[in-house]
C-alpha cells in the first residue's frame, strides 16, 4: 500500500505540476498577485495530495500569530515549505540562489517575491539578501525561513545558519518559531508513509534582542517535537 500511494502521489503531483509550472509566465503577465493567488492554488493541489493520495493527515498546535512576522521552521522534507505556505497565506521565503537558475522556476520565484540566498556569502551576496528582504517587510508580507539551512533527519539538531541573526536584526519583526515531525513519514530519503504528522506553533519572539539569545530561543523551539514527540 505504502508503494502505491507514494506512486501515485509521483504521477498525480509532479505530472500535473509540470504544466502549472510550464504556465506560470501566463500568470505573471497579471502582476504578482496574480501570480500569489497561482502560487497558492498550487500548494492547495499539494495539500490534497498528500491528504488523499500519501495518507498524511497535518495538526496545527500553538497560537496562531498576527500581522506581519518572520517565521522560522524546522525542515524535513519538501513538504513544509508548501504547506507552510498554503496555512499561512503566501509568506515571502528565502530560499538557496541556486533554485534561481533553474528555467522558467527561477524567473517566477523572483516575481514571486522569494528572497534569495547565496551559500558564497559574499559582502555583494549579503547586501543583495538585505535588499531583498527589507523590500518583502515594505511590502507588508511575512518572512519564512528555514534557518539550520537544508533538510535534515529527525532528531537532527545543526546550529543555525548565521544569516538567521543578521535578517532577524534587520526586518525588526517577531520571530514565530514553527517547530514540526514531518521527517517520521516523510523521509529524506526512502517511501513516504500515512499516518499524522504535528506543526507547532511557538510563542512569538520579539525583536531586538541580542544575537546568542534568539539564536537559542529559535533553536530550542524549532526542535521542540524532537525533543518531546507526540504520542
Amino acid at each position: 500500500m505504502t508503494v502505491l500511494r507514494n506512486l501515485a502521489f509521483a504521477i498525480v503531483f509532479y505530472g500535473v505540476s509540470l504544466p502549472i509550472v510550464l504556465l506560470v509566465p501566463f500568470s505573471a503577465m497579471f502582476g504578482q498577485r496574480a501570480l500569489i493567488a497561482y502560487a497558492m492554488a498550487w500548494t492547495r493541489f499539494h495539500r490534497w495530495c498528500v491528504r488523499w493520495l500519501l495518507g498524511i493527515r497535518v495538526r496545527y498546535e500553538g497560537p496562531r500569530p498576527s500581522g506581519q512576522v518572520f517565521y522560522a521552521a524546522k525542515h524535513h522534507s519538501l513538504m513544509e515549505p508548501l504547506e507552510l505556505v498554503a496555512e499561512i497565506g503566501a509568506p515571502a521565503p528565502i530560499m538557496r540562489r541556486e533554485f534561481a537558475r533553474i528555467p522558467i522556476w527561477g524567473w517566477a520565484a523572483k516575481r514571486y517575491g522569494v528572497i534569495l540566498v547565496d551559500r558564497a556569502a559574499s559582502s555583494k551576496a549579503l547586501r543583495q539578501l538585505m535588499r531583498e528582504a527589507e523590500m518583502a517587510r515594505a511590502s507588508g508580507r511575512s518572512v519564512m525561513i528555514f534557518p539550520e539551512g537544508t533538510r535534515v533527519k529527525p532528531g537532527e539538531q545543526p546550529e543555525l545558519k548565521s544569516g538567521f541573526a543578521g535578517l532577524y536584526k534587520m526586518l525588526g519583526l517577531p520571530v514565530v518559531p514553527v517547530a514540526t515531525d514531518v521527517g517520521k513519514l516523510w523521509p529524506k530519503g526512502g517511501l513516504k508513509r500515512a499516518g499524522l504528522v504535528t506543526f507547532r506553533f511557538g510563542e512569538s519572539i520579539p525583536p531586538g534582542l541580542p544575537r546568542a539569545e534568539i539564536e537559542k530561543r529559535v533553536h530550542v523551539a524549532i526542535n521542540a517535537l524532537e525533543q518531546n514527540p507526540p504520542r
